[in-house]
């Protein structure tokens, strides 16, 4: 299997190609060496509105992207049926979006790239566009083959998996129930050690509610869901520990007692580790057959190309694919 990794084009009216080109510059000496699928013309333009100088360079396979990258950044060519502009989203750019994200995927479930790191992209462009799923993740997933998508945000500071991700809030109580909590942490608990390299992995599980209900006296959904959930889990034999209350489940201390926390909704588990480490943190997709990470991050519209977006979300995800990768690749050697 090849090292190199895919990265896809993301929305070519965001931030998705200044920080590929920022990262390639970063990067093109020690690597993780990587391919964007993206459209060489506009990458090309764009680096030399922002003054960048980064050479861009159309390749033809991924065996050529690895001999050009120390070079120039490598492009496989996804053209753009009009030109991008910056923070103006364009509707006829959603099928190239997409056809970028198919070709990593086929790349990767081939092995002829090591994982799929995917810059940001905004669902309306892409429903525009007949998207056939609810969101990004669930159609990587159908892509990769199938897998029960598990969304963890970590960074060197704190790990944390939301059980219920991209619901309206008032929502939660309906989905929530011990099957879901269950598999998340099941997923996450064997993504730590075959992905992360953690012999026993500790899981921390928030409760619902202030205080985790305080018994049944500020809401019930502890008592009927979430603890038995954790009982499930460990019986198991996962180390699992709550559950806690969310508001003191994050500080210093209580970090250095668990590797994941598992969360009940979406903004329980991302204020905290962005607000820690916002550009340090990294989405991993866990329980796929191929490699999946992303920057923490979204489109950024209002600043794209204006040469302010800072590269190290994405910087940070493609190393974090290439360790990951590399372990799974030892990991079947073995």
């Amino acid at each position: 299997m090849s090292g190199v990794l895919a990265l896809t084009m993301g929305d070519p009216a965001g931030i998705g190609g200044e920080i590929a080109l920022a990262a390639w510059q970063a990067l093109r000496r020690e690597g993780p060496v990587f391919v964007a699928i993206d459209d060489p013309a506009r990458l090309t333009t764009l680096a030399a509105a922002l003054a960048q100088g980064v050479p861009v360079r159309a390749v033809s396979s991924v065996a050529e992207a690895a001999a050009v990258f120390p070079r120039a950044l490598p492009v496989l060519a996804e053209p753009l049926p009009t030109p991008a502009c910056p923070g103006r989203p364009d509707p006829a750019h959603g099928p190239t979006i997409l056809a970028s994200i198919r070709r990593a995927v086929a790349l990767a479930r081939a092995g002829e790239v090591a994982a799929v790191v995917t810059n940001p992209i905004a669902k309306t462009t892409l429903f525009d566009a007949g998207l056939p799923h609810a969101g990004h993740t669930s159609w990587l997933a159908e892509l990769a083959g199938g897998g029960d998508p598990v969304m963890m945000l970590a960074s060197p500071k704190l790990r944390v998996v939301p059980v219920t991700v991209h619901i309206p809030l008032a929502a939660v109580p309906r989905v929530l129930t011990v099957e879901r909590i269950v598999t998340a942490g099941r997923i996450t608990a064997a993504a730590l050690a075959a992905d992360f390299g953690l012999a026993r992995p500790r899981l921390a599980v928030a409760g619902l509610n202030p205080h985790a209900g305080e018994g049944g006296t500020i809401g019930d959904e502890e008592e009927r869901i979430i603890r038995p959930a954790i009982a499930s889990l460990r019986a198991m034999g996962l180390d699992v520990s709550g559950p806690h209350a969310a508001d003191s489940l994050f500080h210093n201390r209580a970090r250095q007692g668990y590797d994941a926390a598992l969360s009940m909704y979406h903004d329980q588990a991302l204020i905290p580790v962005k607000t820690l480490d916002f550009a340090g943190t990294v989405n991993v997709t866990l329980g796929l057959p191929i490699v999946r990470t992303s920057p923490d991050h979204g489109t950024a519209y209002d600043i794209a190309g204006q040469g302010k977006a800072d590269p190290s979300s994405l910087i940070a995800a493609l190393r974090l694919a290439a360790e990951i990768a590399a372990r799974r690749r030892l990991a079947r050697a073995a």
